[in-house]
């Protein structure tokens, strides 16, 4: 990985996924004898996060591509 001139790098996407960061996840480096660790921060999720965190995989509409097109412009399905 290159640091940048900003100081970011790039976490890996096998990283990011084990340790389930999102795009907007707060993280805090912890130094210790050897470097540093990423870990994730300990704060709060916001209402946002929550409400979809509670929420995925929970819905049941069975509609096509079409019929999800045709409501939101708002024509009917006859």
């Amino acid at each position: 990985m290159r640091l940048t001139q900003k100081g970011q790098v790039t976490v890996p996407v096998e990283v990011r996924r084990h340790l389930g960061l999102r795009p907007g996840d707060e993280v805090e480096f912890e130094l210790d004898g050897r470097g540093a660790r990423v870990v994730r921060a300990a704060t709060e999720p916001s209402r946002g996060r929550r409400i979809t965190d509670r929420l995925r995989g929970k819905g049941d509409v069975r509609l096509t591509t079409e019929q999800i097109m045709a409501l939101t412009r708002g024509a009917d399905d006859d």
